[in-house]
């Protein structure tokens, strides 16, 4: 079988779990975000909310605002020169689409004055009627979010499934079960909020900003845009980023082009920090769904048609939706075959706070769906869960729903494993004839799979420059970003592993768009699995120059060598070696014949540099192309796949609805483990923020006002309240489509942990929760209560 253990692929630095080159300064305190950046004459900024969720902007009156001492611009939307940004946010706008959509902003000598500014600003509205559901903003009558979208629909968001004759698939079936989900608007609940400071600096060019921002390049078309200047005149700088999971993309890109804006006009730099409380109502958020799945089975299990329909409220902007959307349809009937599919994802426009990339982009909301969807499915049946999924899940030689011939399945052997592990077939047996009435046990499994990288979203390039400098340190360069997941350190392994130097030897530091390449978005788990091959490929190419120059000047000294061997001098001479025959290994070169005689890595680049010979290497890597039909959506979509398979384990109190995860074991292929304490590090936060979006967390804006804007109301789980882990981390010994064969982990490690913990709350209870969240209202009466 493909799985092995971490160990057995005979790597040299991969494979190990080596200390974060980032930990020691985190831990310490040391590490400096963009908040922490204080400069001379710098001004604090903040902007005016509306509090409606629809409505026009009349008239604006900020004289009492700027006839306060120490307030040096207040901008309203009426004086901004350019509302909307390059995408669809805005600045500032006039046209209030949801509360919290910005009118007007300040910058003033502290942040106590900016509060007070802002206060003393009147805004005349005329409210509007909105539409804040699925249902409403799809009714005929229903009042429009966005002019280019009359009927709220945002179609470039719209992707198609076919596959089969779904109509044939239906009528050849024994049994029909059909099924509705919802899942709900989640937090990023990152722990350093949003941050930029701008400021001129004309030996950089027009702007320079600082920011925690998860797309350094992304970002500074903000800058480009709002000044109206070349990309070549705006420099963004990253600093460290105390989490992101897809939610400092465009909304950090909008606060820095305000701060640019303030800081052009002013003169002085700008600082932009937002409260706990801006962060809630401009962040976006992940997208909530409504699930609409009907399959078609045969009474001995088999899967012989599929049909879904997939909506998102997208929110009153787009936040990247027809890129989620695509990813969505791909995985829209999870990692099953069927010979006749058919399905609809598309999103619509409602007059709340947006939708957004979020980990797992579209997959945790999907698959909580689908997982309890397929239960249901077995249960009508009357045929045990597991067996349905041993016939009808993914394998070699089968076709995927978008009709891609299958490789190096693993998910079927990941299953058998963690069964065994956990007892769960027994224990589920056991847990739906238990006796107790108040606290009931339960247990639930999740079968899942995802896409590694971009795929056929857009091209999965990336740049790398690597510099080996005269002392031996090498210093790797690249677009692709650091966001907290450890990126740095497995860049500096990989690049290590290539170059055959050692770890300690790389360093890696925060992307700056003045000194390399846009190598795209780092978001969709594809920064070690496509991103880094850039870093292989310019490593690899570096130790080539290396070679050739240890050869070229003879840096290996011939008569140490046969003394070594005892053999006698004259013996032998360079003309007799190639550079080929020369290895570097642990920053140290040797023959790869006689490797007793080992010369620094550090000797042959101090020798090179005073000799002017090559010290550097960029590369650029461009993935293998997938072909997709647009109409059908058949076709390669992803390079490879990862597999998950989780099991969760609940206790119940049926007297007040409490549901306690007990334990989740998560299994996962990870193709190659680049760094295994990473990789542990990722499944168990993922864990955490699995468990918050199916048990404890809701945005819940009531007609477009959200309430909980702060961690006091908006319960996210804590070190109380997470259960025990057991992670298992497995290599897969033949799939090599990524760095070195990795595969992505960052959102497969959250994706599958809801729906495991929803299939074992009705495993305890006998109460399916078709609505997310399991909280105490749905566990407890079945429903939610009116708001």
């Amino acid at each position: 079988m493909p799985l092995q253990k971490i160990g057995e692929k005979g790597f040299n630095i991969i494979n190990q779990s080596k200390p974060r080159i980032d930990g020691v300064e985190k831990v310490t305190g040391r590490a400096r975000y963009a908040a922490d950046y204080y400069m001379d004459n710098m001004l604090y900024a903040g902007v005016l909310r509306s509090k409606y969720p629809s409505a026009r902007v009349v008239s604006i009156n900020a004289d009492k605002a700027r006839a306060i001492e120490g307030v040096e611009a207040v901008v309203t939307c009426f004086e901004i020169p350019k509302k909307r940004s390059w995408a669809m946010y805005h600045y500032l706008t006039d046209r209030v689409r949801y509360a919290g959509d910005c009118v007007a902003m300040v910058a003033a000598e502290s942040q106590e004055l900016v509060d007070e500014a802002l206060e003393a600003i009147e805004v005349e509205y005329e409210e509007l009627p909105g539409c804040f559901t699925i249902e409403e903003a799809l009714a005929p009558d229903a009042p429009t979010v966005n002019d280019e979208y009359p009927d709220n629909i945002f179609t470039p968001s719209h992707f198609k499934l076919r596959k089969g004759d779904v109509e044939k698939g239906f009528a050849e079936a024994d049994l029909i079960v059909e099924r509705e989900y919802t899942t709900q608007f989640i937090e990023h609940s990152y722990i350093e909020p949003e941050a930029v400071i701008a400021y001129e600096d004309p030996n950089e060019g027009v702007m320079t900003v600082r920011a925690s921002s998860q797309n350094p390049f992304f970002s500074r078309r903000y800058i480009a845009d709002i000044l109206g200047v070349p990309m070549n005149k705006c420099r963004l700088i990253q600093e460290f980023v105390g989490g992101t999971f897809g939610g400092k993309e465009e909304g950090v890109g909008v606060m820095i082009g305000r701060a640019s804006w303030l800081a052009h006009i002013t003169h002085r730099p700008v600082k932009l920090v937002f409260s706990r409380e801006d962060s809630f109502l401009e962040s976006s958020k992940r997208h909530p769904f409504k699930l609409h799945y009907k399959a078609g089975v045969k009474k001995d299990g088999t899967l012989v048609a599929f049909e879904g329909t997939q909506i998102d409220n997208c929110g009153a902007y787009n936040n990247q939706t027809q890129f989620m959307n695509w990813r969505a349809s791909v995985h829209s009937m999870g990692p099953y075959v069927c010979p006749n599919v058919k399905t609809d994802t598309f999103g619509v426009f409602t007059n709340n706070i947006h939708g957004g990339a979020m980990r797992g982009y579209s997959s945790p909301q999907l698959i909580f769906g689908q997982e309890q969807f397929y239960e249901e499915v077995a249960e009508e049946l009357g045929m045990d869960y597991i067996d349905f999924k041993r016939k009808n899940l993914l394998d070699d030689g089968k076709l995927s729903a978008t009709g891609t011939v299958c490789k190096d399945v693993t998910i079927k052997e990941l299953m058998e494993r963690t069964i065994e592990q956990t007892d769960y077939q027994r224990k589920h047996e056991e847990y739906k004839n238990q006796t107790s009435k108040r606290f009931r046990k339960g247990i639930g499994i999740c079968t899942a799979y995802r896409g590694c990288g971009l795929g056929n979203e857009s091209p999965d390039a990336s740049g790398t420059f690597i510099i080996a400098n005269a002392d031996g340190s090498v210093m790797v360069n690249t677009g692709t970003a650091e966001n907290g997941q450890g990126l740095r350190t497995a860049f500096s392994q990989i690049a290590a592993e290539a170059l055959g130097v050692r770890y300690e030897d790389v360093a890696f530091y925060g992307t700056d768009t003045h000194t390399i390449a846009d190598s795209g978005m780092t978001v969709a788990s594809r920064g070690t699995v496509m991103g880094a091959q850039s870093v292989k490929k310019a490593a690899e190419k570096l130790k080539e120059i290396m070679l050739n120059n240890c050869y070229a000047i003879q840096a290996i000294p011939i008569e140490e060598v046969e003394d070594a061997y005892g053999l006698d001098h004259g013996t032998m001479n360079y003309a007799g070696f190639k550079p080929h025959d020369i290895e570097l290994r642990d920053s140290e070169f040797f023959f790869k014949r006689y490797p007793k005689v080992k010369i620094p890595f550090s000797k042959v680049t101090d020798i090179c540099t005073w000799g002017g010979r090559p010290l550097a290497a960029y590369e650029w890597y461009m993935p293998r192309p997938l072909y997709q039909d647009h109409e059908t959506g058949q076709g390669e979509a992803f390079p490879t796949y990862s597999y998950e398979v989780v099991v969760a384990e609940v206790e119940v109190d049926t007297r007040t609805g409490y549901v306690d995860v007990t334990k989740v074991t998560a299994s996962h292929d990870v193709g190659t483990a680049i760094n295994p304490a990473l990789i542990a590090g990722q499944i168990y936060g993922g864990i955490a923020m699995g468990q918050g979006f199916v048990v404890t967390e809701d945005v819940a804006p009531n007609k477009g006002i959200v309430k909980n804007k702060n961690f006091d109301n908006y319960i996210i789980p804590t070190a109380m309240d997470v259960p025990e882990m057991t992670v298992n981390i497995f290599e897969n010994a033949n799939d090599s489509e990524g760095t070195f064969g990795a595969k992505s982990v960052g959102e497969p490690a959250t994706e599958a942990i809801g729906a495991a913990i929803a299939n074992a709350v009705y495993n305890a209870t006998g109460r399916r929760i078709r609505n997310n969240p399991c909280d105490l209202e749905s566990v407890l009466l079945g429903h939610k209560l009116t708001k």
